[in-house]
């Protein structure tokens, strides 16, 4: 499955740790030691967030559409 989720990835002084949030998908975001670790963990919990939602027939958001500029 391709996700299409707008990721917000920074660094947490208070967890040492870079944060991974999917601002669409309430609930959902994972940490790493470093950047890309951080990005396969979320890529892996969005999978499940969705999956979850599936299960108890929850909507899923649909992703948002962004506005292309040159």
């Amino acid at each position: 499955m391709t996700l299409h989720y707008k990721i917000t990835i920074y660094w947490s002084e208070e967890d040492q740790a870079f944060i991974a949030e999917v601002p669409e998908l309430p609930g959902c975001a994972a940490d790493g030691e470093t950047y890309q670790e951080a990005l396969r963990n979320v890529e892996i919990i969005m999978q499940e967030w969705i999956e979850t939602a599936q299960e108890l027939d929850r909507p899923i958001p649909e992703p948002r559409k962004r506005l292309m500029s040159a």
